[in-house]
């Protein structure tokens, strides 16, 4: 098996330029939203929710559906020739897509947006409790670990393991 790391990288890019596009058109609704005072009442807690399930929700479960597809590639594997394949070499099924873009997308966002959440609501004490310099470093941390993962050995990130996934070129 070849590895593909800058590929890779670039084809998450593409991705990421997408995955934009539907971050902005929910801004474009939550931001005049918040403005109104209409999410006011939802704490940190529920503001992460809400951003959770508008966003980083939707985005794992479309790039899920993709690699799950005939395709078997988001937009930025099929612009670069990659696909992710199963175990047997085949097409992944949705459940295994959707452990492989839970780990890879929801896991580190999820972490990410939870840290934010929690630094902003601890400078209002001007004291950061240790879990949250913990969440912050996870959130940090596993995406680097992923990236790094992609120029080691194999060339398999954690996700791939863990999903029994491998990424490939087409042809």
């Amino acid at each position: 098996m070849h590895r593909h790391p800058w590929l890779r990288l670039l084809a998450w890019l593409v991705d990421w330029a997408c995955v934009l596009v539907w971050v902005g058109a929910v801004a474009a609704v939550g931001v005049p939203l918040h403005l109104a005072g209409v999410t006011d009442g939802l704490g940190t807690v529920g503001l992460n929710v809400v951003g959770g399930l508008t966003v980083v929700v939707p985005v794992t479960v479309a790039l899920t559906a993709l690699e799950a597809s005939t395709w078997r590639a988001t937009p930025g594997k099929r612009t670069l020739g990659l696909r992710v394949a199963a175990r047997d070499g085949g097409r992944a099924s949705f459940a295994v897509c959707l452990l492989r873009n839970t780990l890879k997308v929801a896991v580190p966002w999820l972490l990410g947006h939870a840290a934010v959440f929690a630094i902003v609501a601890a400078s209002a004490s001007r004291s950061v409790p240790t879990g949250v310099w913990a969440l912050t470093v996870a959130a940090y941390v596993l995406p680097i670990a992923y990236v790094i993962a992609l120029f080691v050995g194999s060339g398999r990130t954690p996700y791939d393991v863990a999903s029994g996934t491998s990424v490939a070129r087409v042809g």
